[in-house]
């Protein structure tokens, strides 16, 4: 039953990329240019994601989740080197490529070789990213 829903709402995920644009890179790029030719269309997108969000998170705050176990903790509300460092590399990629990870797995289909390219890149970083992350902890000294 979870892989039903996980696939469903993967789906409509994936649909309400398509519909709204977000794997168009130059429709992104477009909205990230806030001082040349601006394109304001995905602010709607993202706030009609956080609207029904933020009514879900509401109203599900003290319940349990529909197929059992339990909610994911909390995350830590300190803003941290790897939050910082994480944001800025993901709004780089962003800008550089109009792409993030949900709208490059979408890319692969629609954009060929160029979303293969963006993907694969992307699952490189995340696979080097632990290994560096411990290197550099363990030659500062944090944890």
């Amino acid at each position: 039953m979870r892989g039903l829903f996980a696939f469903l709402a993967g789906g409509l995920f994936g649909t309400g990329l398509l519909i709204s644009g977000m794997v168009d890179t130059a429709k992104v790029q477009g909205w990230l240019d806030v001082f040349g030719d601006w394109d304001p269309t995905l602010a709607f997108v993202m706030g009609g994601a956080i609207l029904p969000m933020a009514i879900a998170w509401r109203l599900t705050s003290q319940r349990r989740p529909a197929l059992g176990g339990t909610f994911p903790a909390k995350p830590d509300p300190r803003l941290g080197n790897n939050l910082v460092v994480g944001s800025v590399l993901f709004g780089m990629g962003w800008g550089l490529a109009g792409l993030c990870p949900g709208p490059a797995l979408a890319s692969v289909a629609f954009n060929g070789i160029a979303g293969l390219v963006f993907l694969l890149s992307m699952l490189a970083g995340m696979w080097a990213a632990p290994p560096l992350r411990a290197r550099l902890d363990a030659a500062t000294g944090t944890v």
